[in-house]
């Protein structure tokens, strides 16, 4: 490529970044209303100059004093250069009037800006910054001509270069061609000398990008020192930062090498801090972050068996209960819409705790959960809230498996029932989620006794199946009663439907007996009741023979 088509390239680039490809005549812009191309169709290569990203990796160099190092040519052939004293980051931040030990002590020096927004390019131990010789040293004798145009310059360019390099690292084609330019040792670098949560957050961000491709990630584990580094960066106090934390090691746990990263974050007071974070965080999306994050570690059985132990013997299932709690309160606020989002997210966590293979009681040692999960049911009983409806539905069914006494203080909740009957819609296409519900109506229905059962009690039930029996026909009928390879039918799953629709019966039968016997001459809903009294029985008798000689 020509220098000049380079330059034009270049500066192209730039124009894209800042918001946009230019387009050097307004009338060549494309019509606003025509689609975008399908991504099969887009190139799979891009016209960036690989000259220009090592010049934005040289820009974002870390080092505070000029040291001889080694930088990777285009061609692949390797020079030996020097840099400048202060990166552009260095002398961005560099406050306007120090003291004369500051001042002397260049390691006390910041390297970022607080408004700089990007990723780290590639290309790390490279060559020049923006500053010459020249530059640096009337930088150094006189501060206060910085606070013009000449430093707004500065910041400005440190955050379009860290724009660019974040942006491009999410591409795994420039993701390798950084690592092999040593973007790696200078994004260590930059954390380890870092004191603006700006600059911390931008490595962080970068790494979380690289840490996405397979040879990247692989790259980021096998660098001495880096891995420490980036754990321990859990101890700031920067939502930003971590955020930006939690995404890359969500993404380094669904990598080969989750297991080294898993054991770096097994000392105590991390695993503390990270439960810390969970607990504290005001930020909504920091806390969806750090959810994520604990999900990652169940569904990932190689983490999961370092990790999980720890983190529940430091209390971790409590504070899930908490926080389940505290978005149950905050559901009603109009005024935080997101909670919604962190709500599921709490519920799938709760969900995937209480399926573990352990004992309910050693994990939620309370009842607070169960109470939080069923208030769920009665008030998001809804298709709008599916989501949270079905990791609701299993959690309860995985609770009931060792609570004996919970099911039988379920089975007296009678606006729980209802709650619970009304979601078998919901629930209708998602096979584990059904399975789980007629698991749980079994459970309560059988506390019922046979005997000296309380009119009330009665009432109440048959109320509920008789309103609601349209719905536990349509999914009877909607579901195959036949053992097949398409629709496998679960046998607990059929014993559970059995024994539901029988104590159904049972409890209508002796509902309607009482009925007839006190009922008085005149009242004509009587006679409409006891006709749905009868098709709700002959379908629990259907269905139970059917499925009785399946």
């Amino acid at each position: 490529m020509a220098s000049g088509e380079s330059e034009e390239v270049e500066e192209r680039f730039h124009e894209g970044a800042a918001g946009g490809w230019a387009a050097e005549d307004d009338e060549e812009k494309a019509p606003t209303h025509l689609p975008l191309a399908p991504s099969s169709e887009l190139p799979d290569t891009t016209t960036i100059d690989p000259s220009y990203i090592i010049s934005l990796i040289r820009n974002l160099l870390p080092n505070n004093a000029r040291t001889p190092i080694l930088s990777r040519n285009v061609d692949g052939s390797l020079d030996t250069v020097e840099t400048s004293e202060l990166c552009p980051a260095e002398a961005m931040k560099k406050p306007l009037a120090l003291d004369n030990e500051a001042e002397n002590n260049p390691v006390s020096r910041n390297i970022s800006n607080d408004s700089f927004k990007g990723s780290g390019l590639q290309e790390c131990l490279c060559t020049s910054s923006l500053h010459n010789d020249t530059e640096l040293d009337s930088n150094m004798e006189g501060r206060s001509s910085r606070a013009g145009d000449g430093w707004e310059k500065t910041e400005n360019a440190w955050e379009e270069f860290g724009c660019v390099v974040w942006d491009l690292s999410a591409s795994k084609t420039h993701a390798e061609f950084m690592v092999d330019n040593y973007l790696l040792d200078v994004l260590l670098a930059s954390l380890r000398a870092s004191q603006s949560p700006r600059v911390t957050e931008i490595c962080l961000g970068i790494l979380g990008n690289l840490a996405c491709h397979d040879a990247s990630s692989s790259a980021i584990l096998s660098k001495d020192g880096l891995v420490e580094t980036i754990i321990d960066q859990v101890f700031l106090n920067d939502s930003t930062c971590l955020y930006e934390l939690f995404r890359l090691l969500s993404a380094t746990f669904q990598d080969k090498g989750s297991t080294c990263w898993a054991k770096a974050l097994l000392p105590e007071l991390v695993c503390q801090r990270v439960i810390w974070i969970v607990e504290n965080t005001l930020n909504t999306m920091l806390l969806e972050k750090c959810v994520e994050f604990l999900l990652t570690i169940i569904n990932n059985p190689e983490v999961a068996v370092v990790l999980l132990q720890p983190l529940i013997r430091l209390g971790l299932p409590t504070v899930v209960v908490d926080l389940l709690a505290c978005q149950m309160e905050n559901l009603e606020d109009e005024s935080k819409p997101e909670r919604m989002t962190v709500l599921e997210l709490i519920l799938s966590l709760v969900e995937a705790l209480s399926s573990l293979d352990c004992s309910f009681e050693v994990i939620f040692p309370d009842e607070n959960l169960c109470h939080s999960v069923c208030r769920v049911i009665k008030k998001l009983g809804k298709f709008e809230f599916s989501k949270s409806c079905v990791s609701a539905i299993v959690t309860i069914a995985n609770i009931l498996v060792d609570s004996q006494d919970l099911a039988l203080q379920l089975s007296q909740d009678y606006e729980f029932i209802e709650a619970l009957v009304n979601t078998f819609p919901i629930v209708s296409d998602d096979i584990q989620a059904r399975n789980a519900l007629w698991s749980i109506l079994a459970r309560l229905l059988v506390r019922v006794p046979k005997k000296d059962v309380s009119i009330l009690a009665t009432n109440h039930l048959v109320s509920i199946f008789l309103e609601k029996s349209n719905l536990l026909k349509e999914d009877l009928a909607g579901h195959p009663l036949e053992d097949s390879v398409e629709n496998p039918i679960n046998s607990t799953t059929l014993s559970a439907i059995v024994t539901t629709l029988e104590r159904i019966l049972y409890i209508t039968e002796e509902w309607l007996s009482g009925k007839r016997e006190n009922s008085e001459g005149g009242i004509a809903s009587v006679a409409d009741v006891e006709v749905k009294a009868e098709i709700l029985l002959h379908c629990c008798k259907k269905y139970s023979s059917l499925l009785s000689t399946t």
